[in-house]
This record gives structure tokens, sequence and C-alpha cells, in this order.
């Protein structure tokens, strides 16, 4: 049976739709950094997401060709993740997506090492005649934070943010918001087949004590 992070690690991806404050442990992503409304049709962060799951598909498919990964095992595909930020604000306004700038990542499994990534790229690059230079390997230490499951549409999000910042607050946190530690989201849910209602994103804020 296929490894399946969201079932294996059900604190970090199936939390509950209340705000809870955990530590983040280091992973590393397959990543692309770009600026610009994510909904813009043709746009750079549609063009992010296409190179990503070119790269993806190719480390989780190299068990059908001839290259052989040491450690490989099967697996269900990570969710796609972002790090969002804007200029001019510590926090996240999802009503300002023309100055949003993003690092969009999807998970590796620990068995994708750099020579692993650098094959992948390569390999994609030669099938689909695209280049993927712009997809690095990342590694990306979260740290504490506070996490909810947020129901219902992106723009929905300042109803779940508030109840985040009042919850970290309660408990004698505040937000630590820097280059490194930004708003980030897991989306568990493909838009384009899920009624709006019904959308699953999990939010993380950085945090640290006050």
């Amino acid at each position: 049976m296929a490894f399946d992070y969201k079932k294996e690690y059900k604190e970090f991806y199936l939390p509950k739709a209340k705000p809870a404050i955990i530590a983040i442990p280091a992973m590393h992503f397959l990543a692309v950094r770009g600026c610009g409304d994510p909904n813009q049709e043709g746009g750079a962060y549609k063009a992010a997401v296409g190179a990503l799951y070119a790269i993806a598909f190719t480390i989780k498919m190299s068990k059908m060709g001839a290259h052989r990964i040491s450690g490989y095992f099967d697996y269900v595909m990570p969710p796609l993740e972002g790090f969002w930020r804007q200029e001019g604000t510590d926090g996240f306004d999802p009503a300002r997506k023309r100055d949003l700038c993003w690092i969009s990542v999807i998970r590796l499994p620990e068995f994708v090492t750099r020579d692993v990534f650098d094959w992948a790229v390569r390999e994609a690059s030669a099938k689909k005649r695209e280049d993927f230079s712009a997809v690095e390997y990342l590694r990306i230490a979260e740290g504490l934070t506070v996490q909810c499951m947020h129901i219902g549409p992106y723009d929905d999000e300042p109803r779940t943010l508030a109840a985040m910042h009042a919850f970290a607050a309660e408990q004698g946190y505040v937000e630590d918001f820097s280059p490194e530690r930004l708003h980030h989201e897991i989306y568990l849910s493909d838009p384009r087949r899920c009624n709006p209602a019904k959308l699953k994103t999990i939010i993380r804020l950085p945090i640290r004590k006050a």
C-alpha cells in the first residue's frame, strides 16, 4: 500500500477546525518562487504549479522506468502548499492578490536527495522540452506555529485568521513573521472540482512566546 503522508501524519495534515499550537519539523520540498495574483489566467502562479507537478510526478513515476532511486517507496502525492507574503506588511490580506509573493511547494519523500532532485529536473526537461530551472530543492524548518483547518472559500480566510490570532494571544504567543517565516497554506481540496463552501485549507502562522 502506498505511503500517505496525510494519513501517517494527521497532526500536520488533518487538524481540527479550531486553532492549536504545533511545532513543525524541518522538511524538504520542491519549490518555485514568484509574485502576482494566483488567479490570473496564464500567470506566473499557474506556471509554477505546473512546473512543480512535472518534477514531482517524474520522481513518483520513476518506478516505471529504467532509473532506480535508492530507498524509493511508493507514496501518495503530498498536497500542494504555499508560503505567502505581501510587501509592506508582516501579515496576510487575501484581498490584496496583486501584491502577493509566494513560494509554491510540494513535500518530498525522505529518499529524495539533491542528486535525485537534479536527475528529476534533467529528466523532466528532456521529456517535456521545457525549462524547469526555476524549481528548487528547498529545506524549510517551519518551527512553532498556530494551525487551523479553514473550511470555505479562500476569500473567507480572515474569519479563521482572526480566531487564530485571538487563540495565540490567549496562549501567550505573538506572531513571528520574517522573510524565512511566512503565512503557510496547505490545499487539501481541488478548487476546480470542489464546492467553494467545502474547500479545506490548512493555515499556519509563525509564532513565538510573548
